[in-house]
């Protein structure tokens, strides 16, 4: 069993210039495997230097991925055929930036989330309006936008980083909505429209687009014709139809794989990878 104090010896000699230091300090641990992890969170919670917690972050990465892969294939055999499922997924893949994530933690925030406005839902007759109600509680009340500044920074790919942050890439904004929505029984769903992902709320009587990058605003089809247009796509019908969970799982992999890639965070690239070939077989 490890301790605190080896524990905090062996992320000192991480440092050591002495190649041999250092492969005995990786081997040890190797040996302690998931048993360091709890003390190594805990040194990180305790570490001032954000470098030095980078270090330790990847120290866990490395130790738990073989857990995190096992993990996300038993998911993949059970299926990802509605919101719920798609949401569990998203935040296992948030491990890819905190290993030690505890996802319930983060289904309960959106709980407490869809909590907040439950009651305006309930007493609003028109569906039309309960629509405009979530609208304008995640991206006015909320202030869920998206980062333009550092679009592929994977913060921004991660679904606990985008909840605390409020920032992040259209997916994920329109994640948001999507899970918030299946808590109070509204039809909102994902739109894997090529480049830019939106989203669709759909009653008996109409279906309307929103672009969830832009504070939850209303596009017409023919917008989204010249956007695809003017960015080299020919659009066709089916970039427009509501979107199965599967392949919005595998978009916010490829996403990742993007950002890690930017980043030259190449074991995370080829672990990702490796995720999404078990998504793709799925779909």
């Amino acid at each position: 069993m490890a301790t605190k104090s080896e524990i905090e010896s062996l992320i000192f000699l991480l440092d050591d210039p002495d190649p041999e230091v250092q492969s005995g300090v990786h081997s040890r641990l190797r040996e302690l495997g998931e048993d360091a992890v709890p003390l190594l969170d805990q040194h990180k919670s305790e570490t001032v230097g954000e470098s030095e917690k980078e270090i330790i972050n990847n120290i866990i990465y490395n130790i738990t991925i073989g857990s995190l892969l096992e993990e996300f294939a038993d998911l993949m055999d059970e299926g990802i055929h509605n919101s719920r499922q798609l949401e569990k997924a998203v935040l296992k893949l948030s491990k890819f930036g905190t290993p030690t994530l505890r996802a319930e933690n983060y289904s309960r925030k959106l709980d407490k989330l869809a909590q907040q406005i439950s009651s305006d839902i309930a007493y609003t007759p028109s569906l039309r309006e309960k629509m405009h109600i979530m609208l304008q509680y995640v991206f006015r009340e909320l202030r869920f936008r998206g980062d333009a500044a550092n679009y592929h920074h994977p913060e921004n790919s991660l679904m606990d980083r985008v909840i605390d942050r409020r920032k992040g890439v259209p997916i994920m904004l329109g994640l948001i909505v999507i899970f918030l929505a299946r808590r109070l029984n509204l039809p909102f769903y994902g739109v894997n429209m090529p480049i830019h992902f939106l989203i669709l709320f759909e009653s008996p009587s109409e279906g309307v687009i929103i672009d969830p990058f832009d504070g939850g605003s209303i596009v017409s089809y023919d917008q989204c014709y010249y956007f695809l247009k003017k960015n080299g796509v020919e659009p066709r019908p089916d970039h427009l139809k509501k979107a199965d969970e599967i392949e919005i799982l595998a978009r916010c992999i490829r996403n990742l794989i993007h950002s890690y890639s930017k980043t030259g965070q190449q074991r995370k690239v080829k672990d990702l990878r490796q995720l999404l070939q078990l998504v793709e077989l799925k779909g």
